[in-house]
């Protein structure tokens, strides 16, 4: 794809990918305003912060997803969950602490299903962030963990992984 090609505008699926825009309602795809707009920070850790987690750990498995951040079922929330063989995990109002080392792999997202590229992301990094209770952590994370963290912490920021990525690799598979 050329840089020229890459805008929300212009990077409509393929007719053989409309059905896996649509076959899980619950995420927004690519042309909603919320997924373009900063997220807010949780103020208050309740009842409803742990449903909307355990609801989007639902989703995140039912679409076979590696991660997923709340404006992608249209919540703006700095809130992202993801699972990358160890369990759901949760990251709410995080804060990527520092960044090393450097990587080059492909990547997709499930708010733009089909679209593929290659996208160079810090190979290690370290996390602080509040889980679904309110509790601190911090959080040492590497290659797949460490990829997956970034593009769902840009998703926070209003990111898509196809804004990073080389161009030349971005293309509908």
């Amino acid at each position: 794809m050329n840089k020229e090609d890459i805008s929300d505008e212009k990077l409509i699926p393929p007719p053989e990918f409309h059905e896996a825009w649509f076959a899980i309602p619950e995420i927004v795809k690519l042309g909603d305003p919320v997924l373009r707009k900063p997220a807010a920070p949780v103020v208050k850790f309740n009842a409803d912060t742990r449903a909307l987690v355990e609801f989007m750990a639902e989703v995140l498995h039912t679409a076979r997803g590696l991660g997923l951040a709340a404006p992608q079922i249209g919540v703006s929330q700095r809130i992202f969950v993801y699972d990358v063989g160890e369990g759901v995990q949760v990251a709410i109002n995080p804060q990527i602490l520092g960044m090393s080392g450097e990587q080059v792999g492909v990547e997709g997202c499930l708010s733009v299903p089909g679209l593929l590229g290659d996208v160079a992301r810090a190979n290690e990094l370290r996390l602080k962030a509040f889980d679904a209770r309110g509790r601190a952590f911090t959080r040492k994370a590497t290659e797949l963990e460490a990829r997956v963290i970034q593009h769902e912490y840009d998703h926070l920021d209003g990111i898509f992984f196809f804004d990073k990525a080389i161009p030349e690799t971005l293309d509908w598979k």
